[in-house]
């Protein structure tokens, strides 16, 4: 895969990108990463890439012809087969999710657009991005950290990013829940201990008690997403189990 970066700061990149998963796969060739500066595609000495707002209002708006110009240089739509997806980082596109990051992974190309400011010409969102993506219900800066967030998290569902191939598909979201409470030495600290059963060696009750506090997890904390999840005929036994544990809690405490 290729993933080409436009934003007014690319200084801010280098860091996260040569560092951890992102770094370790650029580095085995599984992705190819370059941050460019679009002020080179501006055409005035002052190189600006931002303007006031028709209409008047605070703050500038980013200009439409560097992002077009940059686009139309560094696409590869000429190319045969070539699955490209030119993303805008905007609030007002649709909200990133892991099904979002692994639709971005089966593509051969992403061309990141990072908006600054007041934001970009709806023109560049209207005639040259392909999607527009948020990654949050909150005001940032600017696409920068959007971009980054994107990157990891595509970047570690690409064919050998992680050391371990089932490691992306135990994630929190990869299934549509939680991930399960996480455990290592000492198997007691300051008198709190590990669950007994991660210590038993017995593998099956293991991953039963794994995907319990998976759901119970999910049911507490994020209710909208548990809600979408699919859930197995397992699942709705250990459901069964949580409800019970939860009613003798109760009767305990009464």
């Amino acid at each position: 895969m290729k993933i080409d970066v436009l934003t007014t700061f690319p200084e801010v990149f280098g860091p996260v990108l040569g560092a951890s998963i992102v770094g370790r796969a650029r580095e085995a060739g599984i992705v190819t990463i370059e941050v460019h500066d679009l002020r080179k595609w501006t055409g005035d000495r002052h190189r600006t890439t931002d303007d006031s707002p028709f209409g008047g209002g605070p703050g500038m708006v980013m200009k439409p012809e560097p992002f077009f110009e940059a686009v139309e240089s560094l696409r590869c739509a000429a190319e045969a087969g070539c699955r490209e997806e030119v993303v805008l980082l905007c609030p007002q596109g649709e909200r990133f999710e892991q099904g979002t990051a692994r639709g971005l992974a089966q593509k051969d190309h992403l061309i990141l657009l990072c908006g600054h400011y007041e934001g970009v010409d709806e023109r560049v969102r209207e005639h040259l991005a392909t999607r527009a993506i948020s990654v949050g219900d909150y005001v940032l800066t600017g696409g920068e950290i959007p971009a980054m967030v994107v990157i990891d998290a595509v970047v570690r569902l690409l064919p050998g990013a992680l050391g371990a191939e089932e490691g992306a598909e135990a994630d929190s979201f990869a299934e549509g829940l939680l991930e399960h409470p996480q455990h290592t030495r000492p198997a007691e600290f300051r008198g709190w201990k590990v669950p007994e059963v991660l210590l038993s060696g017995n593998h099956e009750q293991i991953r039963r008690w794994r995907r319990k506090e998976s759901l119970r997890r999910t049911k507490t904390v994020r209710p909208d997403l548990f809600e979408k999840a699919e859930l197995t005929e397992e699942d709705r036994e250990l459901l069964e189990e949580i409800e019970e544990e939860q009613r003798g809690s109760g009767s305990e405490a009464a």
